[in-house]
């Protein structure tokens, strides 16, 4: 009886791995729900990274005339677009830690906080568009890395 132990063992470490797949993959269903709904009011649209630290957290981040919004299951948060002092693109996080070939990061900053969100490649051209770099009071472009 002494493999008992040994299959309940790997019994739990199997059933942690479930629930923690099924919890990742409800919470990506969820974000998507919230993409559908965001996309009859928004102008634009579409799932990002939000990057806190080292945490890089999945949420729908949307573009109406005046606010931008950052949400998932377990948070919703805006921007008045007026507040936001500058924007930037860049290929890596606040931080310094490079993001994947192609990604790019999306840099907000608000009265001295910064807020970076990891966009996925089909979806940059869209948001510098819509949402073009800018310094605050200086009138030069924002930084803009290739």
């Amino acid at each position: 009886m002494p493999w008992v132990g040994t299959v309940t063992v790997v019994g739990l470490v199997v059933l942690a791995a479930l629930i923690w797949f099924f919890l990742r993959t409800r919470s990506q269903d969820l974000v998507a729900e919230i993409v559908a709904k965001r996309k009859t009011s928004s102008k634009l649209v579409s799932h990002a990274h939000y990057a806190e630290s080292l945490a890089r957290i999945p949420v729908a981040i949307s573009l109406d005339n005046d606010t931008f919004y950052y949400e998932n299951p377990d948070m919703q948060a805006s921007f008045e677009l007026a507040m936001i002092d500058e924007i930037e693109y860049d290929d890596e996080l606040a931080t310094g830690r490079s993001v994947e070939h192609g990604y790019r990061v999306l840099r907000l900053r608000s009265h001295g906080a910064t807020f970076d969100f990891v966009l996925q490649p089909n979806d940059t051209n869209a948001w510098i568009a819509a949402l073009p770099p800018r310094r605050l009071n200086d009138g030069e472009p924002a930084k803009q890395a290739v």
